[in-house]
């Protein structure tokens, strides 16, 4: 099947959102007066900084935000500029980094809820076959905790950016594109310090009344592949799911 927002898709077996486009937005969470930022670095994929808040005892209504701040390699950089040239070029002339990014976003938001809730028979079509029966040995060794944190729905998305890009040929002259994509997302799973070493947590606090709610930080790296050889469907597929600390 392919991405929802891509040519040639069959949204028939995915929720109807996935065929719609998400317009960018920043995630906010109420509280005054102050800004978290998140940085991560384009090309290790790294949080630098997230700091802790809850909102002011007064409960006022003013929005924080949660601003992300992408610091590129610029090899890589130049690196996936020259790819997506040579997408449009030589393989798909209406290929787009951004409808392609959006759409991947609603295919690792509805992907990674059907890894948390072990629906591995709806992962075909979507994800390559032999990577569902590894990854459903990896999830039955998972605590409830670990599953749970696995979901990432699109509001709890904080940052989302293409990898490594890929075009390459095999023995028999058929073409392939790989994409790999990096997101950061948003978890209330209650989860053990020692088992996420390494990963950030802060407080949100809802609507500025009672206990704030501890949120952590977490990332996942998902790999899109189609093969663009003549008379093939133009479907991408999944081959890669890493979550980091939980399912590597």
């Amino acid at each position: 099947m392919a991405l929802p927002v891509l040519r040639g898709c069959n949204c028939s077996r995915l929720p109807s959102v996935l065929s719609r486009f998400l317009k960018p937005e920043h995630v906010v969470l109420p509280r005054p007066n102050k800004t978290t930022r998140l940085a991560p670095t384009l090309s290790g994929g790294v949080v630098s900084t997230v700091r802790p808040y809850s909102s002011d005892r007064g409960g006022g209504k003013q929005n924080q935000k949660v601003v992300v701040l992408g610091i590129p390699n610029p090899l890589i950089w130049f690196r996936t500029r020259l790819y997506y040239f040579l997408i449009r070029v030589y393989l798909d002339k209406e290929f787009n980094i951004e409808e392609f990014t959006e759409g991947s976003k609603q295919a690792f938001s509805h992907v990674s809820r059907l890894l948390s809730g072990s629906q591995f028979e709806s992962l075909e079509g979507l994800v390559a076959k032999d990577l569902i029966a590894k990854l459903e040995e990896k999830c039955a060794l998972l605590p409830p905790s670990h599953l749970q944190a696995l979901s990432a729905d699109l509001e709890d998305l904080v940052y989302t950016t293409p990898g490594d890009v890929g075009i390459y040929y095999d023995d028999d002259g058929r073409k392939f594109v790989s994409i790999l994509m990096r997101y950061w997302y948003l978890t209330s799973a209650r989860l053990p310090e020692e088992s996420l070493e390494g990963t950030r947590v802060f407080q949100v606090a809802i609507g500025g009344e009672g206990e704030p709610e501890t949120k952590r930080l977490l990332t996942a790296n998902y790999e899109f592949q189609r093969e663009f050889t003549k008379g093939v469907l133009p479907d991408w597929t999944i081959t890669r799911i890493e979550h980091s600390k939980l399912l590597d």
